[in-house]
C-alpha cells in the first residue's frame, strides 16, 4: 500500500466541485469540500478592459474595499477606459458574491498583473478561504485529494520538484481553472481545516506572457 493510500484510509476524503451557476460556491461550507469552481465566461467588454490592464505591467492594486462604497472605490482605483464600467460591474459582482457568502462588510482585494508564478510549488494556505479569478492568462492549478500524497508537501518533497517528489503520479492529474472562473480555495485556517486545505499552485507563465489576477481575502 502506498503512502497516499495509507493516508486516505485515516483522513476525511476532501473533494472539489465545479458548476456553471454561482450557487456552486455555497458548497464551500460542506465539510468534505475544499475547492469550489464557478465556471463562467467573461463578456467581450470585460475582456477588452482586462487586456488593456495587461499593458500596465506595474498594476498592483491592494486595498480593503467596503460593500457600502464598493463601486465608487473601484472606479477610483482603476484607470479610465471605454470598457471600464463593464469591468467594474463584473468585479463588483464577484466581490459581492464573496462578501454575502461569508457575511463580510469589507474585503481585502488584490488585482495584479503578473509575469511569473507567485507560488510555483504546490502548497496549502494558512488562511480561511480565498477567492481567486484570472481575468487574463492561465488559471490556478490544483490537485484532487485522492490523487495526492500530502506528506510530499513542503520539506517532505526532499528537495525534488513536485513532478518528481511523489506528490502526484501524473501531469494529467493537475486541474486548472479557465479564464473567468471563480475559485474558492479553503485553507488550513478554516474551522477544523488543519490538514485539509486545498493543494494548489500558481500556473507557470511563459516568457513574454502575463496574467491579470484578482484575489479576495477576509479583511
Amino acid at each position: 500500500m502506498s503512502a497516499a493510500q495509507e493516508l486516505s484510509s485515516i483522513k476525511p476524503e476532501m473533494r472539489s466541485v465545479r458548476g456553471d451557476a454561482p450557487e456552486v460556491l455555497t458548497q464551500i461550507y460542506e465539510q468534505d469540500i475544499n475547492l469550489c469552481c464557478y465556471q463562467r465566461s467573461l463578456s467581450p467588454l470585460v475582456i477588452e478592459y482586462s487586456q488593456m490592464l495587461l499593458e500596465n505591467s506595474h498594476l498592483n492594486i491592494r486595498a480593503v474595499v467596503t460593500l457600502e462604497e464598493l463601486e465608487q472605490q473601484l472606479q477610483n482605483l482603476l484607470p479610465t477606459h471605454a470598457a471600464k464600467k463593464d469591468f467594474v460591474a463584473d468585479l463588483v459582482l464577484v466581490i459581492e458574491m464573496y462578501s454575502y457568502l461569508f457575511e463580510l462588510d469589507e474585503v481585502g482585494l488584490r488585482l495584479q498583473v503578473l509575469d511569473r508564478a507567485m507560488c510555483p510549488r504546490f502548497h496549502t494556505d494558512k488562511l480561511g478561504c480565498r477567492l481567486v479569478t484570472a481575468y487574463q492568462g492561465a488559471g490556478t492549478e490544483w490537485l484532487d485529494e485522492h490523487q495526492l500524497d500530502r506528506t510530499k508537501l513542503g520539506a517532505g518533497n526532499g528537495g525534488l520538484p513536485d513532478a518528481e517528489s511523489g506528490l502526484y503520479a501524473d501531469q494529467e492529474q493537475i486541474n486548472q481553472a479557465s479564464v473567468g472562473d471563480v475559485l474558492l480555495l479553503k485553507g488550513e485556517g478554516w474551522f477544523g481545516g488543519e490538514g485539509k486545505g486545498v493543494v494548489h499552485r500558481s500556473p507557470a507563465v511563459l516568457s513574454g506572457q502575463k496574467r491579470l489576477v484578482a484575489t479576495l481575502d477576509f479583511a
